[in-house]
């Protein structure tokens, strides 16, 4: 039962649902469920295998890749903190950015840029928060694969549902996101 003002099929296997039919009392709240996250819950966030390392032996398409370099290469972020987040990888399985070689770090900024010029271009991104996790203690998710992230943000982004509800809302598929940044991806040198 939900008096929500969404159908489940608005949400692509998620629903909203109101507390009124609910044992116990009700209260005010909706519930957004999101069964997707129990991988990632179940997890602990660290898959088996290296995501970045498995990613480009699939199509773009299964792995959410939006470009292709020689060194490098452009995936979204599978849990994103904005529509668009994207994750910027060398190929090599490295850890530290130290420890990439040059021609690395030159395709990863040059990936960046052009991943902000799409952002603005696809999404009318008012700004970005760029920057990588070294280790695991200053946060990386998978720290053993070196990842740049490019967050785009925008003028009206922030809201009190991710600091009250610690639910972040995103209004597009990541399948859809892809696909628009991918065809408006310049050609890759």
């Amino acid at each position: 039962m939900t008096d929500a003002p969404y159908s489940p099929e608005e949400f692509s296997g998620e629903s909203v649902e109101s507390s009124a039919g609910f044992a116990g009392v009700p209260d005010a709240f909706q519930r957004l469920w999101t069964p997707h996250r129990m991988v990632y819950i179940e997890t602990g966030g660290q898959p088996e295998d290296c995501p970045f390392c498995d990613a480009p032996s699939r199509t773009d398409e299964e792995a959410l890749i939006v470009a292709r370099g020689r060194t490098a290469y452009v995936l979204l972020n599978l849990f994103p903190y904005n529509s668009g987040h994207l994750l910027v990888c060398p190929y090599r399985h490295v850890p530290l950015y130290d420890e990439a070689t040059e021609e690395e770090i030159d395709e990863i900024a040059r990936l960046t840029q052009t991943a902000m010029r799409v952002l603005r271009q696809v999404a009318g991104t008012d700004g970005f928060n760029i920057g990588m996790n070294q280790g695991r203690i200053a946060g990386a998710g998978i720290a053993a694969h070196l990842h740049q992230h490019v967050v785009p943000r925008w003028a009206t982004d922030a809201n009190f549902f991710p600091i009250i509800a610690r639910t972040k809302a995103l209004p597009q598929l990541l399948g859809d996101v892809r696909a628009s940044l991918a065809a408006a991806w310049p050609g890759v040198e």
